[in-house]
């Protein structure tokens, strides 16, 4: 046996139905698994589902078996899962993971789960039972990992063998498992990647894998104090670690992920990220910015994000050449900051204080200004510096998200003029300073408008995860085409389904900043008029202008076909020597007919910043909604302060529950929409051909 062959065996799992043990005359061989904590088998979908519906049925329905025994497990996650339980797929996508909680197997060995994404091209073993010499036995074989293609980890020089599926594939030159065993092709063999094992998050009662990550990190620190006798897995790491080697060892990941195992995870991706963001501008540049995004779920994904930062990516700037060891620590000490800040050093974080001993002890080789720093971060009567509170100072123009918040989430929507009927492309996408994109996904074949909101709802969750730290929420602004100006982007909500009250059930505008911007205008450098508008909207105050004239005169008929309308180049003298500060507000719809027309002179005369209803197509309220439009405006004061205004009005104004008195006083707001258009904020020119590339961070 090679060396991780002898570490991977007490974890290897052999998946069957009940009862079926190693008897080969048994119960029907399904395929393997193996022990990621006490008490937890990761394998494939596609191998549990052998067992048909009872698996489904939330039934102790698996059987397991490993060197300590034979017991039966129950799938807690699992990613395809059939829409019912008699559902048989036609075939298993990836990620094609499953998670069997094991109860009666806490004793078990478990495997070490890398921290990286894998690097290719590396070697690799592979590991599992198979019965393909008709006997069912343990297998394994050597060969590369060399690309990571579609969501498959491709494999070389080896194929996996019938029964290996959902074992382990370890990557001998680091020490850790990267992958399971999915399959095979003609040429070559794929794996799902580790790091697919995120997506298990996002199912539901997808919270449960903090725990299990937490338990694997914990049991790998307790056999490093008590090894038991026999090799452990951080010794094997040790072995391939240079002798002469600084930096974030083998020994020191695992002493720092057992005590992230104490505290409370990260709420999303965009809390970790942004961490991670602040320590890289701090040991690699200022203005550093990942251009691509990585889906960090745990702490340790942030180590994994940092411990192998080299020297020669600090582009000539003086320190220690041990940036790794410098990013980590500082990393850590960020990570003991935030959770204070956010919950206390009370009753239940004690974690906190063992992890900033372990910080202490560690530190003594790292650079001095970095030492200086993470006495800072460590001191709580210091005053915050250098964390991801706005560390730095941001242009004018951006939708004010909350104060921590990581990025902001801006949707990109043009039409495909060729298409009949009228179809619309679409890009995701984090915008971190006003001016920084980060490009997550898009579709440029291009989709209905009535299939816009279905074909956003999964990108624009991922993204928002992205971008949110901890409280602290990301705004989303939509540049959209003006047909499009009234689509109800602030009734969106992230789950399709009605279900229990929460903030995924709450629409958009109810709780998040819901701004459009115009897409038309973003395709060309700012004019002066837009300029000095926005100037004006910046420094207040705001007052309310009609856009269009005739609302107001006509009163309640202002919408009858008879009623003279207000001319093109009229709207324009009135709205373009309307002074600074002016906000065009209508009470109807501007996607079409005289609200399109006069939205058009609007724009052209500069104005960042409009109101409207997306709704109300028939009404006789435009006097009230001019009055309390204004009234709005004066209140915000200036841009900003417009966000937090509008989003209590929208709650108020769809609140079921509320005194009908007060219903009727909040109506005018019902479908209110926000154009909030920024001259500064990219891009000019750069029109929407084709999605961005997707890929991990900083590999």
């Amino acid at each position: 046996m090679s060396a991780f062959d002898a570490l991977v065996r007490p974890a290897l799992v052999r998946i069957a139905a009940p009862g079926g043990g190693y008897d080969p005359h048994g119960d029907p061989y399904w395929g393997t698994g193996f022990f990621i904590a006490p008490g937890w088998v990761l394998t494939c979908a596609h191998v549990v589902a052998k067992g048909g519906s009872a698996v489904w049925r939330d039934e102790p329905a698996v059987g397991i078996t490993w060197e300590g025994g034979e017991t039966t497990g129950r799938v807690v996650l699992a990613k395809p899962r059939p829409a019912t339980p008699e559902e048989v797929p036609a075939r298993w996508d990836f990620p094609d993971l499953a998670l069997v909680h094991v109860p009666d197997a806490q004793g078990a060995a478990c495997v070490r789960l890398s921290e990286r994404p894998p690097t290719t091209p590396s070697p690799i073993s592979l590991h599992g039972w198979s019965h393909q010499t008709g006997e069912v036995r343990i297998r394994h074989a050597e060969g590369e990992a060399h690309a990571v293609d579609g969501g498959a980890l491709l494999l070389r020089w080896t194929l996996p063998v019938e029964g290996v599926s959902g074992g382990p594939v370890v990557d001998l030159r680091r020490g850790a498992v990267i992958g399971l065993n999915k399959g095979r092709g003609r040429d070559e063999g794929a794996a799902v990647p580790l790091t697919a094992l995120r997506e298990l998050h996002d199912v539901p009662g997808g919270e449960i894998l903090h725990e299990v990550l937490r338990a694997h990190d914990r049991h790998h620190l307790d056999r490093l104090r008590r090894p038991r006798g026999g090799r452990t897995w951080t010794a094997a790491q040790m072995e391939l670690w240079p002798a002469a080697a600084r930096g974030v060892s083998p020994v020191r990941r695992t002493q720092l992920y057992g005590r992230f195992a104490e505290l409370p995870p990260p709420t999303g991706p965009g809390e970790v990220m942004a961490l991670v963001d602040a320590v890289k501008r701090r040991v690699l540049h200022p203005d550093y910015q990942a251009v691509l995004e990585t889906d960090a779920r745990t702490w340790r994904d942030g180590v994994g994000l940092l411990h192998e930062l080299h020297a020669t990516q600090q582009e000539g700037r003086p320190g220690s050449t041990d940036l790794g060891l410098d990013a980590v620590l500082l990393y850590a000490a960020h990570v003991v900051r935030h959770l204070t800040d956010r919950y206390g050093t009370g009753p239940g974080m004690e974690g906190l204080g063992r992890l900033e001993d372990w910080i202490v002890d560690e530190s003594g080789g790292a650079h001095g200004a970095v030492q200086e720093e993470i006495a800072a971060l460590l001191d709580p009567e210091a005053p915050r510096s250098g964390g991801t509170d706005a560390e730095h100072e941001e242009p004018a123009g951006r939708p004010a998200r909350e104060a921590g918040a990581r990025a902001d989430v801006r949707i990109e929507v043009d039409d495909v003029p060729w298409a009949t009927p009228q179809r619309y492309t679409w890009r995701m996408m984090l915008l971190f300073d006003g001016h920084t994109v980060s490009p997550l996904s898009g579709n440029d074949a291009g989709v209905a408008r009535d299939q816009l909101q279905d074909a956003l709802r999964a990108p624009l969750v991922d993204a928002l995860r992205r971008g949110d730290s901890g409280d602290h929420l990301a705004a989303v602004e939509v540049v959209l085409p003006r047909e499009l100006f009234d689509l109800p982007l602030d009734t969106w909500r992230l789950t399709p389904e009605e279900e229990h009250f929460g903030e995924r059930s709450l629409p958009l505008g109810q709780r998040r900043i819901v701004v459009l911007r115009d897409r038309h205008r973003s395709h060309h450098p700012p004019s002066p008029e837009w300029r000095r508008r926005w100037r004006g909207s910046e420094s207040g105050p705001l007052r309310a202008v009609p856009l269009r004239a005739e609302v107001l005169t006509a009163g309640a008929e202002a919408h009858a076909p008879h009623i003279r309308r207000e001319s093109r180049m009229g709207a324009y003298e009135r709205l373009g020597g309307a002074v600074d500060g002016s906000v065009p507000v209508y009470c109807g719809p501007v996607g079409g007919g005289d609200g399109h027309r006069a939205m058009d002179v609007a724009l052209a005369a500069g104005h960042p910043i409009a109101l409207w209803r997306h709704g109300a197509p028939e009404h006789g309220d435009c006097a009230e909604f001019h009055h309390k439009a204004g009234k709005l405006l004066a209140g915000a004061g200036s841009a900003e302060g417009l966000h937090q205004p509008v989003r209590t009005l929208r709650l108020r104004a769809a609140d079921p529950e509320a005194d009908p008195g007060e219903r009727s006083e909040h109506a005018w707001a019902e479908d209110l929409a926000v154009l909030y258009d920024p001259p500064d904020r990219p891009p000019f020119d750069d029109l929407l051909q084709g999605p961005p590339l997707l890929g991990e961070a900083d590999r």
